[in-house]
């Protein structure tokens, strides 16, 4: 049932992931419950960039160059985890978002549009019992300097990829009726 897919729906690290390859045919299954995301008038503002093989160490060591020359003071740790990271992934597909260039709806209807295809992929990945991590490092506003984007493009953060051994963990919610008002008259 799709609410115990949602229930089930976690954050799995890449340091989780193990060495088993994601078959090139799951992950166009997982495009695919993305394009399906609703999104207003129509502009399917989702865009999708697959990295795999070497791309996955050459994004990593773009990421922490990019991190030590941007922040004054870069931590060894996370130098490492920017490089190691994307080679543990099986696949890292990168989030981008077209922007309707006729901009005939507010930019954020579009962002929460992709946000919706995120949702479907990480939901399909959840059945399919594939381990995923939606990232958004700051780093992401440089990824024009990686890949080719588009005019009016922009890349929103990574979906990060991973078969995985184990279970997945519990998670607690704190009551829907604490977050909730009944609005009758």
């Amino acid at each position: 049932m799709i609410f115990d897919i949602i229930k089930k729906r976690r954050s799995i690290f890449p340091v989780q992931y193990n060495e088993e390859p994601i078959a090139k045919a799951d992950i166009e299954k997982v495009l695919e419950a993305a394009n399906w995301a609703p999104n207003h008038k129509k502009t399917e503002p989702w865009r999708f960039k697959v990295i795999q093989g070497e791309a996955k160490t050459r994004l990593g060591l773009f990421l922490s160059g990019k991190y030590e020359e941007v922040d004054p003071r870069p931590k060894t740790m996370k130098i490492k985890n920017l490089q190691e990271n994307p080679k543990r992934a099986g696949a890292i597909i990168a989030i981008c978002m077209q922007r309707d260039p006729k901009e005939s709806l507010p930019e954020w209807e579009e962002v929460a549009a992709v946000a919706m295809a995120v949702q479907n992929m990480w939901l399909l990945c959840t059945e399919m019992g594939i381990g995923s991590y939606w990232s958004s490092p700051g780093l992401i506003k440089y990824m024009d300097e990686f890949f080719h984007l588009n005019e009016g493009e922009k890349c929103l953060g990574f979906l990060y990829m991973g078969n995985f051994d184990g279970d997945v963990p519990d998670a607690e919610r704190r009551p829907i009726a604490s977050k909730t008002e009944w609005i009758k008259e």
